[in-house]
């Protein structure tokens, strides 16, 4: 195979015809795959059965005192606290132990921004004027939609192999509207980004005009490598306090991909100053979480140590099916010089980037031979890829084999789109 861009227009008419035929076969199997979303596959959800028999009798209920199928404890049961503390790397003191789905808490968290304000408001922020949000791009989906739900102004922020842009971040927050900025520092969705010591140390250090800007932390793949060993992260919490900042931050977590997504515990950390007003708030929305389900974790995960063994067995699922992804982009797109994507080490995707006006060609030659994916310009603001080019793909659900057929029609669709752009009549 050589660079489409080189070939003579004859041969890129042949290639076409031929790559045609395949799609039309591949479309003949009517094939129902899925790699839309980054969900554990069935494996790895095996993997965590016994979470479910943790809790076998009456006297297996008690957390330091506490009978946790009762109300109360509000922030959650102390050994949760200090295992997410141990697995966060800050205090429990600093923790605020949820449902089952960090996103619930971030969502709550602006909510209550905008009916109450957070700690150091001026106003609720449904008094301001406007609102502004910074959306480091590519990024997450529904980050950028709890944000644009509010009737935010979203501003893209580029994404550098370091993290966010921080030039363009410390001159944004220079606006007193600008009130806060998602950031995924682990394996970032979907790029799988480690944000640098010199990024993180910039963003602790941010001195922004809205005295309640938000750094909002989501560590969502904190303990979530599925090649090599761990890799310790910085304690965000102890960085911002260090500078003046320990209001700023809050940072979130879960255990959606280490036991059960639809049942598994979030975790807000903050400032103890934070925590205390956000608990003001919450004593009039809920008594308290699943308490239950808090200490299912925390008799079955342990420890740090022992959560850590477990992502290992996870990664043992996970790999294989990563290497499918990277080997055949390798094998079959790298020779023809139509796009580049990222070799992640730990988190759940695949950032592809198409040559630039055909992800949404490709997304849509993808839907009618049967592969679903994330949809085109979904992880930019507003769903609009300024280049029409990034592709997330998310291998974890389907099986291997799945996955092998799903790939080899992604590429034949990355062939033809790319055939297409550069003419072929």
């Amino acid at each position: 195979m050589k660079p489409y861009q080189i070939m003579t227009k004859e041969e890129r008419k042949n290639e076409y015809d031929a790559l045609m035929n395949e799609y039309e076969r591949f479309k003949a199997l009517q094939l129902s795959l899925n790699m839309a979303r980054g969900k554990p596959g069935r494996e790895q959800l095996d993997l965590v059965r016994d979470i479910l028999t943790v809790l076998d009798k009456a006297e297996d209920c008690a957390d330091e005192g506490i009978d946790v199928r009762n109300y109360g404890n509000l922030t959650g049961i102390p050994s949760a606290k200090k295992l997410f503390a141990a697995l966060l790397g800050t205090k429990p003191e600093q923790i605020m132990v949820g449902g089952n789905a960090s996103l619930n808490l971030m969502y709550d968290l602006i909510a209550k921004a905008y009916t109450h304000g957070l700690a150091h408001s001026p106003r609720p922020w449904a008094k301001e004027e406007k609102v502004r949000f910074l959306c480091p791009a590519p990024g997450y989906d529904r980050h950028f939609k709890i944000s644009e739900s509010f009737g935010m102004e979203l501003v893209t922020i580029r994404m550098t192999e370091n993290g966010p842009d921080m030039d363009a971040v410390e001159a944004a927050v220079r606006d007193p509207a600008v009130k806060g900025i998602w950031c995924v520092p682990k394996y970032s969705n979907p790029d799988g980004i480690v944000y640098s010591d010199e990024t993180i140390d910039r963003l602790a250090a941010l001195r922004p005009a809205a005295p309640d800007f938000v750094l909002m932390w989501d560590n969502a793949y904190c303990v979530h490598e599925f090649e090599g060993d761990f890799a310790p992260f910085r304690d965000i919490l102890s960085l911002c306090a260090a500078q003046g900042n320990a209001d700023m931050v809050y940072e979130f977590a879960s255990t959606s991909k280490i036991t059960f997504p639809g049942a598994g515990v979030a975790v807000m950390a903050a400032s103890e100053a934070n925590l205390k007003y956000i608990e003001s708030l919450l004593t009039f929305q809920t008594i308290s979480y699943d308490k239950v389900n808090q200490l299912r974790h925390v008799r079955y995960l342990k420890d740090k140590e022992n959560t850590l063994a477990l992502m290992r067995r996870h990664a043992a699922v996970l790999a294989p099916k990563f290497a499918v992804v990277l080997e055949t982009l390798e094998r079959e797109i790298a020779p023809l010089e139509i796009a580049r994507w990222t070799k992640p080490r730990g988190g759940y995707f695949v950032s592809l980037y198409a040559m630039p006006g055909t992800a949404k060609r490709v997304v849509g030659l993808m839907k009618d031979a049967g592969v679903t994916l994330t949809g085109a310009g979904a992880t930019y603001p507003y769903g609009v890829d300024p280049d029409d080019s990034n592709i997330r793909i998310a291998p974890s659900l389907p099986p291997v084999a799945e996955l092998q057929q799903a790939m080899a029609v992604l590429c034949v669709c990355l062939r033809l789109a790319a055939l297409e752009k550069l003419g072929v009549s």
